[in-house]
């Protein structure tokens, strides 16, 4: 029977070891002990690990994930999917909301863009340019939230269906995409007016500027892809733009170096 050690599996698997180590902890990938302590996997965790990773993909929680496992060992593919199907359902329905949510600001965005398209006044902005977007504003706040499990119209965190509080706090970039990507942060935080505690985070103010919206939008869901340990949420309003970043306790060192430490 084929064996792997942890970096072997990590190789073959293209999940990094740190994450790995983290499914052990977290009952989703048990390992066996060679006499000298090594981990070591069989085919059998191969096979449970593609499981893993393709119920990720899914947007399925580590809790949802360690339940399937559990059916799974019982050996009937029909108890697997019937589990499965309204944990797919739930996600398609967060999944439509996050996309009205869009929308919404897709609309927006446009509204803006029409505005600044025409004419510009002559001499300096004033309260009627169009500079501060003030003709093209929505009726009430625009929210635009990134967070795996909590639809965005439940304004109630719930810890246990929250992905990125168990999620590994390992980072999938290296080298010059780390960089490229932490000068990023650097650069949009730069203009943030205010640092401010807020629960297992910080919220970031900035102008209501409806172009850094969109790149504080783009930045938040491509590190998200990276590093899903962090929940965004961005609310832009007329009068503020707020960028709420949270992280487990364990992340608050590399949430301080991306985006500062309160004022």
């Amino acid at each position: 029977m084929t064996t792997y050690r942890i970096s072997q599996l990590a190789e073959h698997s293209g999940v990094p070891a740190t994450t790995l180590r983290f499914y052990e902890t977290a009952g989703l990938l048990p390992a066996e002990r060679t006499a000298s302590g090594y981990r070591v996997y069989g085919e059998e965790a191969v096979e449970r690990l593609a499981f893993i990773s393709s119920a990720k993909l899914l947007g399925l929680a580590l809790e949802e994930i360690r339940g399937l496992l559990d059916i799974r060992e019982e050996g009937v593919c029909a108890s697997v999917r019937a589990r499965m199907l309204p944990l797919v359902a739930d996600r398609i329905k967060d999944t439509d909301d996050r996309i009205a949510e869009l929308r919404t600001f897709s609309a927006y965005l446009a509204g803006v863009h029409g505005v600044l398209s025409g004419p510009a006044p002559a001499g300096a902005c004033g309260p009627d340019c169009g500079c501060t977007a003030s003709g093209a504003r929505p009726a009430g706040p625009v929210p635009v939230t990134f967070s795996a499990t909590r639809p965005a119209s439940d304004p109630t965190p719930e810890p246990e269906r929250e992905a990125w509080r168990a999620a590994p706090v390992a980072c999938t970039l290296g080298g010059a995409e780390l960089g490229e990507r932490t000068e990023q942060w650097r650069t949009l935080v730069a203009k943030a007016d205010r640092r401010e505690e807020i629960d297992d985070g910080l919220r970031l103010s900035f102008p209501p500027d409806v172009e850094l919206a969109g790149n504080l939008a783009a930045l938040a869901a491509a590190e998200q892809g990276c590093c899903a340990f962090f929940d965004f949420t961005l609310h832009l309003t007329p009068d503020v733009l707020h960028l709420n970043v949270r992280a487990p306790e364990s992340a608050g060192q590399m949430r301080a170096d991306l985006w500062g430490t309160p004022a």
